[in-house]
């Protein structure tokens, strides 16, 4: 299917009308974003423990020494055997950026339930630098509503993305991102999480397609995806010269 095919003065206008829309768009976000840092925050109490290849490290270790902390919720569970094909494409585009937040106060921690070797096996599969930990035999998962027992799954509903939802529609792991700071004094504070098909902007793959003609280009969200060493070699286009 091919769009409407205009003169180039035509193709100006429509674009500006869009210029418009885009405008109107980047506003809303930098209105969405300054709410999202005047958000209030809940102090973390609760010790949880993960295993790390260092050894086991607490929430406020996590941290690195840095003051900031983004926590991908990596939906990897202890009797997986390979991560979630969507959370794996926005992973690979995360070793790339870690030494800007690093630079800028921010420590980026996947966190699976999974335990360690299983982690560590499917990162170096994906060719990762990025730190992976297991929060296998903690609360960590379940009380950022990222990963559902069976008992859970088994009731009326379960809660997700700040929403009761069917079991039916759950996983006994889901997609999350959530951030943490730590101030002076050690204390840990949660101040913000998102999920389902919120972190997508940090998805820069997808941001790109949306500017191509063809956009995702996609039947359902993200159908197309695949890990990135799972794609076919694409058929070559056929050339006018042979």
């Amino acid at each position: 299917m091919q769009n409407e095919v205009v003169s180039r003065e035509e193709w100006l206008e429509a674009r500006r009308a869009l210029l418009a829309k885009e405008k109107e768009a980047t506003r809303l976000r930098d209105s969405v974003n300054a709410a999202r840092l005047a958000l209030p925050w809940v102090k973390v109490d609760k010790d949880y423990v993960f295993e790390t290849p260092e050894g086991r490290k607490s929430l406020a270790d996590l941290f690195d020494g840095r003051s900031q902390l983004l926590i991908y919720h990596f939906m990897l569970g202890p009797d997986w055997d390979a991560g979630c094909p969507g959370c794996s494409f926005l992973s690979d585009h995360v070793d790339g950026a870690l030494p800007h937040l690093n630079h800028h106060d921010v420590t980026w921690v996947a966190v699976s339930r999974a335990p360690l070797d299983k982690i560590a096996a499917y990162k170096q599969r994906m060719g990762w630098q990025f730190p992976w930990v297991s929060s296998f035999g903690s609360d960590f998962n379940f009380d950022y509503h990222v990963s559902f027992s069976p008992e859970d799954l088994a009731k009326d509903k379960v809660f997700y993305n700040f929403t009761p939802m069917q079991p039916a529609d759950a996983n006994d792991e889901l997609p999350g991102l959530s951030a943490f700071y730590r101030n002076d004094k050690g204390e840990v504070f949660h101040t913000y999480s998102s999920y389902a098909r919120g972190p997508e902007e940090l998805i820069g793959t997808l941001m790109i397609l949306d500017r191509a003609p063809k956009g995702r280009n996609e039947d359902s969200t993200m159908n197309f995806v695949r890990r990135h060493d799972e794609y076919e070699e694409a058929a070559k286009a056929p050339s006018c010269c042979h």
